[in-house]
C-alpha cells in the first residue's frame, strides 16, 4: 500500500479523487457506475474516483472492488 495518498474533492463537479501515485495512467470502469479506477500501463491501481459523491446514501457504504495490484505514490 502507498505511504501517502492525495485526496481531491471538487464540490461543483461533486467529484472525489484519491491517488496513490503520480505516474501516468488511465481511467478504467468498475462494476459500480459511480466509481472509476485509475491504473498505470501495467495495470497497477494508482487511484480511484467517485462521481456524484453527495448523492450517496448516508445509511449504507459505497462498495466496489478495485484491482489487486497497487502502485506506490512517487
Amino acid at each position: 500500500m502507498a505511504d501517502r495518498v492525495k485526496i481531491w474533492f471538487d464540490p461543483e463537479a461533486d467529484f472525489l479523487e484519491v491517488t496513490f501515485s503520480d505516474v501516468p495512467g488511465f481511467i478504467r470502469e468498475t462494476a459500480n457506475d459511480a466509481i472509476m479506477e485509475r491504473v498505470d500501463p501495467e495495470g497497477k491501481i494508482i487511484g480511484f474516483s467517485i462521481l456524484a459523491v453527495s448523492q450517496l446514501a448516508k445509511s449504507k457504504p459505497l462498495i466496489a472492488e478495485l484491482s489487486t495490484k497497487i502502485g506506490a505514490l512517487d
